[in-house]
């Protein structure tokens, strides 16, 4: 599923509220550093020609008009969501956005929140880091605890990603982040995959031990992913885990 606008919604999410998306990526294909085998976006295509961004400025008039609109309808998002068809960070002027976003929110919806998804691969870019740090929440991913199915699940366009090079940018915002993970059991590529066990559990918390989040979100799948042999997890199982990470002091976000 692709967005083609570049605002959409407001859509009811699981995780955030009543959320006025949007996307900055084109409209007629994914675009993303990690090609996760769950992203509702489908799987990532060979792209031949050049990439095409909306501007600061069909960004700015999108958001503005959908929240006249809503306004006038006396309808208020509890947040705006940079997520779209891929990685929101990969555009050029996202810091811009995310500056012009602030001003517009502030003006038609103060009490909206302003919410990113991200892969945090590109945390490692000053620009990008500095955006983040003046959002109400970034949420971060990191899928596992253990290379191996942090790669096999989210199959990170960087040969050298690595879950300890995430802790390290991750640990810039010094707690100031929400974790987000997405839990599941299954198969791909003749390889199997329970992010759930024992043994991922542990080195997974391990992490979020590390980072102290302020919060961690724990979701599983809920619409249809491109790789056909994975399964979604129970939410009495999402919520044993979210225990654990209670235990730490850290409080949990579980979608149903």
């Amino acid at each position: 599923m692709l967005f083609e606008k570049i605002v959409y919604g407001p859509i009811k999410s699981r995780r955030l509220g009543l959320s006025l998306g949007v996307n900055l990526l084109p409209h007629n294909s994914k675009l993303c550093s990690f090609d996760c085998i769950y992203c509702e976006c489908g799987f990532n295509k060979k792209i031949d020609t050049p990439v095409s961004f909306p501007t600061v400025s069909e960004v700015d008039i999108a958001i503005e008009n959908a929240l006249i609109v809503l306004k006038k309808e006396n309808t208020f998002p509890d947040v705006i969501t940079f997520a779209g068809n891929g990685e929101p960070t990969l555009h050029p002027d996202f810091n811009k956005i995310i500056d012009n976003t602030i001003s517009l929110r502030n003006k038609y919806a103060p009490k909206a929140k302003i919410a990113v998804l991200t892969n945090g691969v590109h945390v490692s870019k000053m620009s990008v880091f500095n955006a983040l740090e003046k959002v109400d929440c970034n949420i971060l991913k990191l899928d596992a605890g253990i290379d191996a199915t942090a790669r096999l699940i989210d199959r990170p366009a960087s040969y050298t990603y690595s879950v300890e090079k995430q802790i390290e940018l991750y640990k810039k915002f010094d707690g100031n982040f929400i974790l987000q993970t997405m839990f599941l059991t299954g198969e791909f590529n003749g390889k199997k995959i329970d992010n759930t066990s024992e043994n991922e559990i542990k080195a997974w918390l391990e992490v979020v031990q590390k980072l102290k989040p302020c919060s961690v979100m724990l979701y599983t799948i809920d619409r249809i992913t491109p790789a056909k042999n994975i399964c979604k997890v129970s939410f009495q199982k999402l919520k044993e885990i979210a225990e654990s990470v209670n235990r730490l002091g850290i409080d949990t976000i579980v979608a149903e």
